[in-house]
């Protein structure tokens, strides 16, 4: 079996090139991106993000000659201290390559900086949180939307066929070319035989030219046209949802360790992404407590220090 990806690279770039590079950057790239999750905000984790790794962790294995055997003989350009037959001592070292030279201004390594698209950066978010398949599908899903009639085309399924649009273009257009109508011919006819009983022969000639005009125009000109054929057209808009507010409580006492604190903003991050996926608009509320609870901004709730108990209720009390 072969099997031919055929899927179009974005914007220039080589997709398989790309996988491969994310693929073998990953340590990399994941510790970049889980620093860009705790500089964000809860309500920012769908976009895009320039992230930033060292060089060191993007080289690739090469093939090289062996510096300790084989024999090279050549004369480089612009030598002005040996000539052909000299000999000179091998170089020393060891096989991997020697470390850069230290920067006169003390700049340490410079960093390979590239864009992860929102679905490779949601797909890094997801890794650790070992989630079904299912629900990270149905997390990356774009909004909901709805059908919505938005007039006519002329292309379309069958089952969108407009029978009475495309009857009345039919008429219009038989109108405009003067299509013979189906009594029309059959008075013609009727005329014909009439005049053929009474035996008048230049009237036969006339009413048999005028009977043939007829029937020739009506073939020519069909009774419904591909031109005639209308569909119904239908948009897809966003379908309309009411509005979500989201509160985001936690213990700022000084049982609450780092990790804790930024475990619970993966946690709000993923509740953010599930209800932006089901309501249009959502607010974000958030409430810190100790033995006392207080509305704050998302800076002073995921890095302000606060001494004090643990009493769960009064946050609940403030969020109602």
């Amino acid at each position: 079996m072969n099997i031919v990806d055929r899927r179009p690279n974005p914007k220039g770039k080589s997709l398989s090139n790309r996988q491969r590079f994310l693929g073998r950057a990953r340590v990399e790239v994941k510790s970049a991106v889980q620093e860009a999750l705790r500089k964000r905000k809860v309500a920012d984790v769908e976009h895009g993000e320039k992230v930033a790794i060292p060089t060191r962790g993007i080289s690739e294995p090469i093939f090289h000659h062996n510096r300790r055997t084989g024999k090279t003989d050549h004369v480089i350009p612009g030598n002005k201290e040996y000539v052909r037959g000299d000999e000179i001592p091998r170089p020393t070292g060891g096989e991997g390559q020697g470390g850069r030279e230290g920067s006169p201004d003390g700049s340490g390594e410079d960093a390979f900086e590239f864009t992860l698209s929102k679905e490779e950066f949601l797909d890094m978010f997801f890794e650790d949180l070992e989630l079904p398949d299912l629900v990270k599908k149905s997390l990356k899903d774009t909004t909901a939307v709805d059908l919505q009639r938005a007039g006519y085309t002329v292309t379309g399924n069958p089952s969108n066929l407009s029978v009475p649009r495309t009857l009345r273009n039919s008429m219009g257009r038989r109108i405009a070319l003067h299509r013979p109508k189906l009594a029309e011919i059959e008075k013609a006819q009727q005329a014909l035989e009439e005049a053929r009983e009474a035996g008048d022969e230049e009237e036969i000639a006339r009413l048999t030219r005028e009977f043939e005009r007829l029937e020739r125009r009506s073939k020519i000109i069909p009774y419904i046209d591909p031109i005639d054929v209308r569909y119904r057209r239908f948009d897809r808009v966003p379908r309309p949802n009411t509005e979500a507010v989201m509160f985001c409580l936690m213990d700022v006492s000084g049982s609450m360790t780092e990790a804790m604190k930024d475990l619970a903003k993966r946690f709000f991050m993923l509740l953010h992404v599930f209800l932006t996926r089901r309501y249009r608009t959502v607010d974000v509320v958030f409430i810190r407590h100790t033995s006392t609870a207080e509305e704050v901004d998302e800076e002073t709730f995921f890095y302000s220090r606060e001494t004090g108990g643990t009493v769960v209720s009064t946050a609940l009390e403030k969020m109602l």
